[in-house]
């Protein structure tokens, strides 16, 4: 048979039994939490390993230089492109200006010229606005309104007391109050 223990082998094994039996009986439940926390901790560690290259610059090595040519060249033609579409953007926005400018400035002129006649330059400025709003929104029908009825008369004033139906204010008597 095997190797025998002695008398103190086994107390000791007993022992030890018992410290282990406790310990896990205590905090059995946090050491398998702990376990299964490094467990994962350490598979997620290998597959970061696994996935970075192995030295600096192994990227770009592994990469053809054609590829990265090419690649540079479209990047340089697409902000090429871009910056002359926005140059064509800022240069229709510049000419909407000019003319802006330009109408503000024969607005003026045309206001100017009606004060030496003589001329009202507010209604000549409304007319050519107009003029100009229905001429820049050819879709849009100006709506005429229909002549409307003034509510009230010319005649009334609420202060006198005529001129209106039932509520008329009158002021109250003058005297003692009622009240008892």
């Amino acid at each position: 048979p095997g190797p025998s223990l002695g008398r103190g082998g086994l107390e000791g094994l007993e022992v030890l039994q018992h410290t282990v039996g406790s310990l896990l009986s205590s905090y059995g439940w946090y050491i398998l939490l702990a376990a299964v926390a490094l467990y994962l901790l350490v598979q997620k560690v290998s597959r970061s390993l696994a996935a970075r290259p192995s030295g600096p610059g192994a990227a770009e090595m592994a990469e053809e230089p054609d590829v990265v040519v090419r690649r540079q060249e479209a990047l340089a033609a697409a902000r090429l492109r871009m910056q002359e579409e926005l140059n064509a953007q800022a240069e229709k926005y510049k000419e909407k200006q000019r003319q802006l400018e330009e109408e503000k400035r024969r607005q003026k002129i045309a206001m100017w010229e009606s004060m030496q006649e003589g001329k009202s330059y507010k209604g000549n400025l409304k007319l050519n606005q107009q003029e100009a709003e229905s001429g820049a929104s050819t879709s849009a029908v100006p709506k005429s309104k229909p002549n409307k009825k003034p509510l009230r008369g010319g005649g009334y004033n609420p202060l006198s007391g005529e001129g209106g139906g039932t509520c008329s204010w009158r002021p109250g008597r003058r005297g003692p109050s009622a009240g008892g």
